[in-house]
């Protein structure tokens, strides 16, 4: 009998993936808006990201198939060999970021050297992935009973600091860009739920839980951020955690919540390996990408992430919005042709449309309108060509 993860293992999975330092630090953007805007835009932009979340998700848990298997659907076979190879791509680029972000801040909390943390951090995401999704469960709830409450306990630190300097680091930032900030990160997830949902004993609920449960913590690391950047004018974690006198358990946040979250991404380069290249082992390649990361994080800088958060959006956005055309109000299968020719230029569109909507700045950001032009073109042109379809088969 094949085995299916259970509804806590999937709600494990993505508490990992939310408990974040690229969240984290992300969150520190938002202080310039204050609490209460920051904290509309926070809120606002991961409903939005999160409801995507749970639609792609849900299309994975009703198929049974991989992430980039359910875009197949959407836009062909081989036309969604483009979105596996950018997803891919991506991948690649969050694992380097992530193991990045914890080597950089594991070294202000414990001087051994950049490269090294580097190294020690690749190694836990290879031992996660040899552990194997299916397999892990156990593992992950330690891990996530561990990380939960040194989280706690860094939360209360900030907090408790509230008196100590009180004011925004950080440059301006609209509304309309934080937004767009808050919804990236749950699309960034897009192209990987369905890896982990297609394994779910019972479909909906676990698309359901994994977007529920994500978007919370999600919310919670951004809080986080922003609230250090605003009550302790302190953007950098490591240092906060440092002062506070957290030396071990902050090195823990740092380690466990890199590890937790950077196997998703090695994991999944994986799986959209194997929709391109049929014979590679997922697991394998994802063990390559953890060593360039790795390799890469030890040798690049990579601060500042906000423009690789607004490629995701741009690609990412008109992808599911198509998809959710395709499967949900269409009930279109394109998996048995070579390449949807229609979506993918409808797809094209409405990625231009997103980079064009970014130089204007509107009050609802890029994401909201570049789908729902999105969606429309794809409806309409499907009803353009299904007509001139049924007008050539009568004339024959």
């Amino acid at each position: 009998m094949e085995r299916r993860t259970s509804i806590p293992a999937n709600a494990l999975i993505w508490f990992g993936a939310g408990v974040s330092l690229a969240e984290i630090l992300t969150g520190t953007f938002f202080a310039p808006l204050g609490f209460r805007d920051g904290g509309i835009a926070i809120v606002v932009g991961h409903i939005i990201g999160c409801a995507l979340l749970f639609l792609a998700g849900l299309i994975g848990a009703r198929t049974r198939r991989s992430a980039m298997e359910t875009v197949k659907m959407a836009f062909g076979a081989r036309g969604g060999l483009l979105f596996a190879a950018l997803n891919v791509m991506q991948l690649i680029g969050w694992t380097s970021i992530m193991i990045y972000d914890g080597a950089l801040a594991a070294n202000s909390v414990m001087d051994a050297g950049h490269w090294l943390w580097c190294f020690v951090i690749g190694i836990l995401i290879i031992v996660w992935i040899r552990i194997g999704i299916l397999r892990i469960e156990r593992v992950n709830a330690v891990a996530m009973t561990g990380l939960f409450l040194l989280t706690v306990l860094l939360c209360s630190v900030i907090w408790g600091s509230a008196e100590t300097t009180g004011s925004a680091a950080g440059e301006t930032m609209s509304f309309a860009m934080a937004l767009e900030l808050s919804i990236a990160m749950p699309l960034s997830w897009l192209p990987l739920i369905s890896d982990y949902t297609r394994e779910a004993e019972r479909p909906a609920a676990a698309a359901a839980v994994s977007a529920l449960v994500y978007g919370l913590v999600s919310c919670w690391m951004y809080f986080i951020g922003m609230g250090a950047a605003i009550l302790t004018g302190e953007s950098d974690i490591a240092q906060i955690m440092l002062h506070a006198g957290l030396g071990a358990a902050g090195l823990g946040i740092v380690i466990l919540s890199t590890v937790t979250t950077t196997y998703l991404d090695a994991y999944s380069a994986g799986v959209s390996s194997e929709s391109i290249v049929r014979s590679v082992s997922g697991r394998t390649v994802g063990i390559g990408v953890t060593v360039l990361g790795a390799a890469a994080a030890s040798l690049y800088p990579m601060d500042d992430i906000t423009g690789f958060l607004y490629i995701i959006g741009s690609v990412f956005a008109p992808m599911i919005a198509v998809q959710i055309a395709s499967y949900f109000l269409l009930r279109e299968d394109a998996a048995g042709r070579s390449v949807h020719t229609v979506n993918l230029a409808v797809w094209f569109i409405g990625f231009l449309c997103y980079r064009w909507l970014m130089t204007l700045d509107t009050p609802v950001g890029s994401t909201l309108p570049t789908m729902a032009i999105t969606l429309l073109l794809a409806l309409l042109a499907h009803r353009v060509f299904e007509r001139k379809k049924v007008e050539s088969n009568t004339s024959k």
